[in-house]
């Protein structure tokens, strides 16, 4: 399977309206603490969207609602993963991805046979408080050496400056959230990262 280099994560559908039109192919909707009615709108809304300007969605954690508003990614996190309904989500058609942190992690995701790998964080983030140090490069090309053709997402604390050493670490694929969400200009942020992504030697 082939994903777009760049990943980009949002946590509303007003950001997708706002971005995705740029050029976007691949993002991840990550909405957090929201009543479930709210929660299907914004995916109902992300998913015209996307679907309107050939870009591929991404719905993080509700797997349930992504498979009745007809959605075909998921993402999930290591606790989702084990409340998950595999075989649901799988009849469904949906591809799924997985993020990891450790090598205990990666074990459990990988048995769970996903369609990509995310590995974070790479570098220090603001996003979230992390039970985890920073993987770093090395820890990238490792990874990749363990899960071979699945495609490797690295996310964490990247930026467009260091796409070249995460690529040539061994990642398929960035995804990036405050590096953009947070830019006085998400706009121009968003067009460097396409381009940089489309420029960049990757494995």
């Amino acid at each position: 399977m082939t994903l777009d280099p760049f990943y980009l994560i949002v946590d509303s559908a007003a950001w997708i309206r706002r971005l995705v039109p740029l050029g976007v192919k691949l993002v991840q909707l990550r909405v957090k603490e929201r009543p479930l009615d709210e929660t299907r709108a914004e995916i109902r809304e992300s998913k015209a969207i996307c679907d309107a300007h050939g870009c591929q969605l991404i719905v993080n954690d509700y797997w349930q609602l992504a498979i009745e508003e007809g959605c075909d990614f998921i993402h999930l996190g290591q606790e989702d993963l084990a409340s998950a309904d595999l075989s649901a989500i799988r009849v469904a058609g949906l591809k799924l991805g997985l993020s990891t942190h450790d090598e205990r992690e990666l074990a459990t995701a990988l048995a769970a046979e996903p369609d990509y790998i995310a590995l974070g964080p790479v570098y220090p983030t603001i996003l979230k408080a992390m039970a985890w140090a920073p993987q770093g490069l090395e820890r990238v090309g490792q990874w990749k050496a363990r899960i071979g053709d699945l495609p490797l997402v690295a996310i964490g604390g990247l930026t467009v400056e260091r796409l070249a050493g995460i690529f040539a670490s061994g990642a398929d694929i960035a995804a990036v959230v405050t590096d953009i969400t947070r830019n006085r200009d998400p706009e121009s942020r968003t067009r460097q990262w396409i381009a940089a992504t489309r420029q960049l030697p990757r494995n």
